[in-house]
């Protein structure tokens, strides 16, 4: 009975593993399908009708796999990806590592009791509901917040739009915001309750010692959840794709519309592309930049943890 039961949970661990395998298996297989397709079958990409290059893939501006002439540079779909992430951040980590800390070193247990629980349903709202709470409420506040000031500084066309990078990121920050404020929450109560006490006995205040003390020694965690909410946020498909928008712009402007990694793979997914046409390709290519730039970010989670990870008896 016991051998059967680890072998049995040896084959749920290898199949986490075979899984991961295969995607990666796929993604790299379509990918480089993407820059070695025959000749025939891209003559449309430019007059020459050479193969997809790959430096224009990472270095071009100008994303149009399914209109003439096509082009391919990735960079549009990176950029607005990285400043909805980037806007995100402005919003969920500041405002949970606040909140973790005062979850964690004010709240009495009666409030903390009551916050939990909501910061628990707003991790469990749906992702389309946010796309259309930004679409039908964050947008027009931005609008009627912002137009005056941007019109009088900048002209007519210098107003917010309907589809917008800074809407996708406010609804993206508030996604976000439950696993940073969890995590961190996590990390402050790991810490011995002996070093606040050492706190409080040289003088600190409540403040000082959150600050000074606790938050030195929760690092390796409160960076941890700050590195995987910034991964939450660049895999975030259907809000941002309903708030942000299908307009691949290289731009920094968080106030036009933009087109992300994600709402691109949802746009040609829903369309009418051909299997193993060169648009159909660009899924798994734009596909496996997302996934690169996300294993990154969590081998740099993981680093960060070694790094500064303390050790209590």
């Amino acid at each position: 009975m016991e051998i059967g039961i680890k072998y049995f949970l040896l084959a749920c661990a290898l199949l986490s593993v075979l899984t991961t395998a295969a995607i990666i298996f796929i993604l790299l297989k379509e990918t480089i399908a993407f820059f070695t397709m025959p000749l025939e079958q891209v003559l449309d990409v430019n007059d020459q009708g050479t193969r997809v290059s790959i430096i224009e893939f990472f270095t071009g501006r100008r994303w149009a796999p399914v209109l003439s002439p096509q082009s391919f540079g990735v960079l549009p779909l990176v950029c607005g990806t990285l400043l909805v992430m980037v806007g995100s951040a402005f919003i969920s980590l500041p405002l949970g590592l606040m909140s973790a800390i005062y979850l964690s070193e004010y709240a009495s247990d009666r409030t903390r009791a009551a916050i939990k629980p909501v910061l628990e349903i707003l991790a469990g709202i749906p992702t389309v509901v946010y796309g259309y709470f930004a679409l039908t409420f964050i947008t027009p506040l931005l609008q009627k917040m912002l137009n005056p000031v941007l019109v009088g500084l900048f002209g007519p066309y210098a107003g917010v739009n309907v589809f917008n990078a800074a809407s996708a990121s406010v609804v993206v920050g508030i996604m976000t915001l439950p696993m940073v404020t969890s995590l961190c929450d996590d990390a402050f109560r790991a810490v011995p309750n002996s070093l606040r006490q050492g706190g409080f006995a040289m003088g600190a205040t409540r403040f000082e010692v959150a600050t000074q003390v606790l938050l030195p020694a929760a690092l390796s965690g409160v960076l941890a959840s700050f590195i995987l909410a910034l991964s939450r946020a660049i895999g975030e498909t259907m809000a941002v794709t309903l708030a942000a928008g299908g307009s691949p712009k290289l731009t920094l402007n968080p106030f036009t519309s933009v087109e992300t990694m994600t709402a691109y793979i949802v746009q040609i997914s829903l369309g009418d592309t051909p299997a193993g046409s060169v648009e159909y390709q660009t899924i798994f290519a734009v596909g496996t930049v997302l996934f690169a730039i996300t294993l990154g970010l969590n081998v740099i989670a993981h680093k960060v943890v070694r790094r500064f990870r303390e050790a209590y008896e």
